[in-house]
């Protein structure tokens, strides 16, 4: 008899869940900086290596990247254990900042920041696995508030470092400053992190990732490019989303025969996980969106600097973890549907009040929708993601932990996609053609492009109810067992 995953019983690592923590929130800062510290250096990104309608590739190709390859090392993590997944991870997304740090072009830097990515896949699923396999239910809610943190301090210090770098020294360090977290998070993972996984053999569905992956570039490729490069409706533009669709067709088809696949269909079978992937994948549109655009609409419309800018969207990113860090509270007492159904309603909320921004706007009132849909967030997703680990088990954890944080990061690049095509088509049928600069688009011409893009955010934010009502409002979890070889 082995056992096939990890019992906190079993194994005795309960006196071990200190530094074990202490380490996840380590390399979950890692990946919680990157994602909003370039945002308020994008101006300067493009300033000195041009290339204005291709910066959303900066955060589309990380997050794709990133939404690949997370179902790969979930399933990846279920066979090895989570410790060698979690270490490739963070090498792989130390190397990618390194070669972002000295880039030299737009296409080199979108190229490396899909290295990035890659690591990114690994580090964010493996952490809130990690913490689903050595705490309960009840004690998740607690440590989903310390998780909360990493991501407070990481919205403070990313903008407003992000902002300082683009202002005072280089953007280029905003690439170099991932080096001494990320060592420590390595050091702290080797150090204290012990795993007793039985292993087994296994093949990975590399014909699964390599059609979900050229499936996904492309669809990316229609949305970023369509109304600029080749019109919506032209040959061009239907021959590649003909091609996507065929290609993710074929994923499909590949996962019903895969005797490992690398995104196991029965997930979607599941009302819990559907449920979870749902809203994760609707707030990863809009949160990375707003991400990409509200420090432009600070800076280039508010006429703010790259600090301010970043103390904007600060306001998100720091209205998540306080919501997430009492979400614990909530689904505890009056269920996951109910608390779900508030943050959508807080996200909405909040949407509706961005539109009533305009360019003699004050800085708080820009500060303000962002902080109630940060709220928002963080009472939809983070209940998403513990109603998921907690309706499977330890077997089959890392498999809903990554099908979730794939839903969010498809939702993301997809959203990063759209806003960029919403905006970019504004501004190139304003101005009369493709624009490389952001000094040739007057703020007159910017101001409404951005509203367009909060308008959208809006309606999908009214999606999130949908999610919430299929919620259960209670979620059981599985016993432990142990099964032959």
């Amino acid at each position: 008899m082995t056992t096939t995953g990890i019992s906190r019983r079993d194994i005795g690592l309960r006196s071990e869940r200190g530094p074990i923590l202490l380490a996840v929130m380590l390399s979950t800062g890692l990946v919680a900086i990157d994602t909003t510290i370039l945002a308020t250096a994008v101006p300067s990104v493009v300033d000195d290596l041009g290339g204005f309608t291709q910066f959303p590739w900066l955060f589309s190709v990380y997050l794709l990247t990133t939404a690949v390859t997370v179902p790969i090392y979930g399933k990846l993590a279920d066979v090895l254990g989570r410790k060698p997944v979690m270490l490739i991870g963070i090498g792989l997304f130390l190397g990618g900042s390194v070669l972002c740090g000295f880039a030299w072009s737009m296409t080199g830097l979108i190229v490396f920041r899909a290295i990035q990515g890659l690591g990114a896949g690994a580090v964010q699923p493996m952490g809130m696995t990690i913490v689903g396999d050595i705490y309960t239910l009840q004690e998740r809610a607690k440590v989903q508030g310390y998780i909360a943190s990493v991501w407070a301090m990481a919205s403070l210090v990313g903008p407003t470092l992000g902002g300082v770098f683009a202002d005072y020294l280089s953007w280029r360090w905003i690439f170099f400053v991932n080096l001494p977290l990320g060592l420590a998070a390595l050091w702290m993972l080797v150090r204290h992190f012990d795993e007793d996984v039985q292993r087994r053999r296994t093949s990975v569905d590399w014909l699964g990732a390599l059609l979900l992956t050229s499936g996904g570039v492309l669809l990316l490729l229609g949305l970023l490019e369509g109304g600029q490069r080749w019109a919506w409706d032209s040959s061009a533009s239907i021959a590649v989303f003909a091609t996507s669709v065929l290609l993710l067709l074929g994923f499909v088809a590949v996962e019903l025969r895969a005797p490992e696949p690398v995104l196991p269909l029965w997930v979607f079978g599941r009302r819990v996980l559907n449920a979870s992937s749902a809203g994760s994948l609707l707030v990863g549109c809009v949160m990375l969106g707003l991400s990409s655009y509200v420090p432009l609409y600070a800076q280039h419309v508010l006429g703010h600097g790259a600090v301010v800018a970043g103390l904007a969207l600060a306001a998100m990113t720091v209205g998540w973890p306080i919501a997430a860090s009492q979400s614990g509270r909530l689904f505890l007492t009056i269920g996951f549907r109910a608390t779900v159904a508030l943050g959508a309603v807080l996200t909405i909320a909040g949407a509706l009040l961005l539109l009533t921004v305009g360019p003699d706007a004050s800085f708080w009132h820009l500060s303000l929708p962002c902080f109630v849909m940060g709220l928002g967030f963080g009472l939809t997703v983070s209940p998403g993601v513990i109603a998921a680990q907690s309706s499977v088990d330890w077997r089959s954890r890392g498999v809903a932990t990554g099908a979730n944080m794939f839903a969010r990061s498809v939702g993301s690049a997809v959203g990063v996609a759209v806003f960029g095509a919403v905006a970019n088509a504004y501004v190139a049928d304003r101005l009369g053609g493709r624009v490389s600069s952001l000094e040739q688009v007057p703020a007159d011409v910017l101001a409404p492009a951005l509203h367009t893009v909060f308008v959208v955010s809006a309606w999908i934010s009214v999606a999130l109810l949908i999610g919430a009502a299929v919620m259960p409002q209670r979620v059981t979890e599985p016993t432990p067992h142990v099964t032959d070889q």
